[in-house]
């Protein structure tokens, strides 16, 4: 630790051709150290050489070393393996100035670069100072963290104005989404400028990465909105919701390259920096749970059209078997859902939040978020129909409401934005 002079300046260092190495890799090399294996002067290579033969056997602490790439062809947090903790935030963005913006999307990168990697930001030489890294986070791992970054309708032209520069570079599809039957929608849980997912399986990492997002957008951005959310399953089984029911069953119908082509990767005519990118379709939906409670199990199934054990569709044994629209009550969310002949990639998750004081009722739901290749397409049309005739609005109100369009990965070196400002 001998360069100190910038607070961007940060403990990881590449551990081939440096002397250096990530705490990633020293908490490797320690697991390598307790199996009884000496190091010597020039052992280092020896023990590089069996972490792959480790990693085959994780111990927890292990486990929370496991990191997604951030560099990557698409961002991370759209088909990555979902998460057990997310949060999700949208941001205001306060100038308009394009050098100062570009010094944000500077800062988020290199922060977002450091945790998915298991860094951290490095204190400059003076306790007087704030420290660069808030610390919660130290020794806990990185937890398979992802960030992925969207852009608003409100980024390419807010209040008729062109902030930006970057009006004629909007995406396709990407627009507010509209007002829609049974919508209850707040402005305090909608739209915005910019949105952060952060997502990892330990929620204090997950936490930590949102809280510096925020932190490093002082006086650029302000928070609109932010929800945290949840979601357990065993492994290679679908979540489950806050009503019981597996949510994502449809994912794996298009869980291929060509699938996810077809359905999630943004079309070869838009804009440069939207290629490889994907539109984030966002609804917090607020659920009555004391109402479904009450509810007779028949009469769940049929909201559904599935069997709440198994997963199954009517007249089926098992989750993944096809569905019969026919088979299902014509106002169930399954046989909706299958009538519009779309897919969507469905990455939701459930949250709580104590209390509605309003109505003394429990304040929990879901935060439904979809990736998509075309949302006029594959997403307003259900949203639209399931507004009118889905049995689920019994027990549901939508209160929050979103789009974002997400740009394409990053290449070693390239920073957010840097495509598009």
């Amino acid at each position: 630790m001998t360069d100190k002079k910038s607070e961007n300046q940060t403990e990881k260092t590449e551990a081939k051709g440096n002397k250096g190495m990530t705490r990633r890799e020293m908490l490797k090399l320690s697991a390598v150290a307790g199996t009884g294996i000496a190091v010597g002067a020039t052992g280092l290579g020896t023990i590089l050489n069996v972490v792959d033969h480790v990693d085959k056997a994780l111990t927890p602490k292990e486990k929370a070393e496991t990191g997604v790439p951030f560099y990557a062809t698409n961002q991370a947090g759209i088909i990555t393996a979902q998460q057990t903790y997310c949060y999700i935030a949208s941001f205001d963005i306060q100038t308009e100035s394009r050098q100062i913006l570009q010094d944000l999307f500077v800062k988020w990168t290199k922060f977002a670069d450091l945790t998915a990697s298991g860094g951290v930001l490095r204190d400059v030489d003076n306790d007087m100072l704030p420290p660069n890294d808030t610390g919660e986070a130290d020794g806990l791992g990185i937890s398979n963290f992802t960030v992925t970054l969207g852009y608003g309708p409100t980024f390419f032209e807010k209040d008729g104005k062109d902030r930006f520069g970057v009006k004629t570079k909007k995406p396709k599809y990407l627009e507010k989404i509209p007002h829609m039957a049974h919508d209850s929608l707040d402005e305090a849980y909608s739209d915005g400028d910019l949105c952060i997912q952060v997502c990892a399986d330990d929620q204090q990492v997950a936490f930590h990465g949102i809280r510096n997002f925020i932190r490093l957008a002082s006086g650029v951005a302000v928070v609109r909105w932010i929800e945290e959310g949840f979601l357990s399953a065993p492994k290679n089984e679908t979540p489950r919701n806050l009503f019981g029911f597996k949510d994502g069953t449809a994912n794996v119908d298009h869980d291929s390259n060509k699938g996810y082509k077809d359905v999630v990767w943004a079309e070869n005519d838009e804009p440069e920096w939207m290629r490889n990118g994907s539109y984030l379709g966002y609804r917090k939906i607020q659920m009555l749970i004391e109402i479904w409670d009450r509810s007779s199990l028949l009469d769940q199934e049929d909201t559904f059209g599935r069997k709440k054990a198994s997963g199954a569709p009517y007249h089926k044994k098992h989750e993944h078997d096809k569905v019969d629209p026919s088979k299902l009550p014509a106002d169930s969310h399954v046989r909706l859902a299958k009538d519009t002949k779309q897919q969507m990639h469905r990455r939701a998750y459930s949250y709580t939040n104590g209390m509605d004081k309003s109505t003394g009722t429990i304040d929990a739901g879901l935060l439904f978020i979809c990736f998509t290749q075309n949302p006029a397409k594959q997403f307003l049309p259900m949203l639209s129909i399931m507004g009118k005739m889905d049995k689920l609005n019994e027990y549901t109100v939508p209160i929050g409401s979103a789009m974002f369009a997400c740009q394409g990965g990053l290449a070693p070196g390239e920073i957010f934005g840097e495509k598009l400002l």
